[in-house]
């Protein structure tokens, strides 16, 4: 299996100078449902993360990191909906795009190779990252930028402190038949093992990396199929209950990826690797309707697999899920050059 490189022609599509716009026809922009700072988010941290960004990376970087500076109040909250008129549509607040907010400006404090990129930044996140979110995955995505501050900056308290807080807000409780935080899947769950994972990791809690490995274990293991990875839905899964098939969302591939990644850093076990190899392949068709998953012609991703097939728009989450799983797999090839970028073929 090849894999090709991440492209971002499609992402350059979709963003303006003010920012990433939400929703696609296909390949084109909708404008009238504007901008919203949970994409901008995710935008910043597949941007921050080329090690070599050609200009038109470069450029959507610093249109990313701007918007969610415009984005953040005094308090460190984030407003989310911007309409295409430049409004606020919303009050800022503390749900899932806070924690992406600091997700997208941790990796990029850290990652970006402009200075004055890390620094407005680290600034940003720092300021954000006083706050607290009721939200599980709101806080498991903070967490996550935590975690890429602090390999950058390992004596940063604050992004120590909410690292911690987010590790134990997905914390399990002892059950073999449900080793997860909550009693349903939803959507990106694999960011809640992921956290846990970084904790442990980046605090030397060996019991708590083994906590996240065992959650990401279980969560890898319900969701594979025939050999290939057969995702959580958009409906999720309840525990005791039958769990449907479709409608399955790149994102929940995307998570999947960024944690298997994350663990194999962290245990330096390489075979998380075909976990990797696995989500690329089910962008590329290996997946329950055969179905590719985004157009080479534009480099979107399509926005959800249905039994028939895939949704043919092109929207900004799935296209960044795209971009997202493609750069690690990408990265496989770094650390053994002998493979090919997808692995044995």
């Amino acid at each position: 299996m090849t894999v090709p490189a991440p492209d971002f022609t499609h992402l350059a599509r979709l963003t303006d100078d003010t920012g990433l716009l939400e929703h696609a026809r296909h390949a084109t922009a909708r404008r009238e449902h504007g901008y919203c700072t949970d994409d901008v988010a995710r935008g910043l941290v597949v941007t921050s993360r080329e090690p070599e960004p050609s200009a038109t990376v470069a450029r959507l970087a610093e249109c990313y990191l701007t918007f969610l500076v415009h984005a953040q109040d005094e308090a460190g909250r984030f407003h989310n909906r911007l309409t295409y008129d430049r409004r606020w549509s919303d009050a800022p607040g503390l749900g899932d795009w806070w924690g992406r907010a600091l997700w997208g400006l941790g990796t990029a404090a850290s990652r970006s190779p402009q200075p004055w990129m890390r620094e407005e930044a680290l600034l940003a996140f720092t300021r954000g990252a006083t706050q607290r979110s009721p939200h599980t995955r709101a806080m498991a995505f903070a967490g996550l930028g935590a975690a890429e501050v602090l390999r950058g900056h390992p004596t940063h308290t604050t992004a120590t402190a909410l690292l911690t807080a987010a590790a134990a807000t997905g914390t399990p409780a002892e059950d073999p038949d449900w080793p997860w935080p909550q009693q349903q899947l939803t959507y990106a769950n694999a960011a809640l093992a992921e956290v846990v994972i970084a904790a442990g990791d980046l605090t030397a809690d060996r019991p708590l990396l083994g906590t996240g490995i065992r959650m990401l274990t279980w969560l890898r293991d319900i969701q594979l199929l025939d050999g290939g990875l057969s995702v959580i839905p958009a409906a999720g899964w309840r525990h005791h209950t039958p769990r449907t098939r479709y409608d399955q969302q790149p994102i929940e591939v995307a998570a999947l990826a960024d944690a298997y990644t994350t663990a194999a850093t962290a245990t330096g076990d390489p075979r998380w690797y075909d976990g990797v190899r696995l989500a690329a392949a089910w962008f590329l068709g290996d997946n329950d309707a055969s179905a590719p998953m985004w157009d080479p012609a534009t480099g979107g991703g399509y926005d959800g697999l249905h039994p028939d097939g895939a949704n043919l728009n092109q929207g900004a989450e799935s296209t960044l899920a795209l971009i997202s799983t493609l750069q690690h797999t990408r990265a496989l090839s770094y650390l053994n050059p002998t493979l090919p970028p997808g692995g044995p073929a």
